[in-house]
């Protein structure tokens, strides 16, 4: 089963990383239910070697292309995201104290916070894009203008995932031109 997951995380992962266009120094967010992806509601099967193949799958990806991981806590840590020290200053973040677990926080946020170098939480982040692995809701940490990804890879498990990247606000009116390489 961990090869499996790791599998189709990583199938996901590189083929939003070829839609969206994150550049070096990018904040990635990932919300996910370890539960969802083996078939229960949210919180009933919280499962580390789920999460561990998810991360797996996922975080070498980023990394190699020095993107951010930031991976959204469950509804107990109040959506906190656990991030490096380094992306969190360069968000202008305070570091909140807590430390994810399991039960609270989320088993995919306890991977990511046992994993990465100098973890920390905060509140709030803007991503320039996002995966959300069974429903969790990561719209809060996505930065304005969402724009949906479809994706071909669209299960882990018995988990749906969802995307987005981000893009400019247009403004103006009329007269308004705009660059089309920021789509």
């Amino acid at each position: 089963m961990y090869e499996e997951i790791k599998q189709k995380a990583n199938a996901a992962i590189l083929e939003i990383l070829e839609k969206s266009g994150l550049e070096k120094g990018d904040i990635f967010v990932v919300g996910c239910s370890s539960s969802t992806v083996c078939g229960e509601g949210y919180g009933m099967a919280s499962s580390m070697d789920i999460a561990q193949a998810l991360f797996d799958g996922i975080y070498p990806e980023l990394q190699s292309r020095g993107i951010y991981l930031a991976a959204q806590c469950c509804e107990h840590l109040n959506r906190a995201i656990i991030i490096s020290r380094d992306a969190a200053r360069q968000q202008g973040q305070d570091q909140v104290n807590v430390v994810p677990q399991p039960k609270a926080g989320g088993s995919f946020a306890t991977i990511t916070y046992r994993t990465i170098d100098t973890p920390v939480a905060v509140e709030h982040i803007k991503a320039k894009a996002g995966m959300d692995i069974g429903g969790v809701l990561i719209g809060m940490h996505l930065c304005e203008v969402a724009v949906p990804l479809y994706l071909k890879n669209n299960m882990i498990g018995q988990a749906h995932i969802t995307a987005a990247l981000t893009r400019p606000k247009f403004i103006g009116g009329e007269r308004a031109h705009y660059n089309d390489s920021l789509k």
